[in-house]
């Protein structure tokens, strides 16, 4: 007998955080393939360059709260 969303969902209730980030993972790619190559090389370029720009002091972060309360005023919460 398969196994209902419902049984899934109250298993990943007890998994790590990171282990159900990987599932998601796997069960996209498995469902809409895999990220390009380049793509993913493109992000990871970004990504690395920005948190070179955070560390060498160029860029300051915005803390998440600011983050949030921004987002909230512009989505009218």
């Amino acid at each position: 007998m398969p196994v209902s969303i419902e049984q899934i969902v109250a298993e990943t209730r007890e998994m790590p955080g990171e282990v159900v980030a990987e599932l998601i993972d796997r069960i996209l790619a498995a469902r809409h393939g895999g990220i390009e190559p380049s793509v993913a090389a493109s992000w990871k370029a970004e990504t690395d360059r920005r948190i070179a720009e955070i560390e060498s002091g160029k860029v300051k972060g915005v803390p998440l709260e600011e983050s949030l309360a921004r987002a909230r005023k512009i989505a009218g919460l």
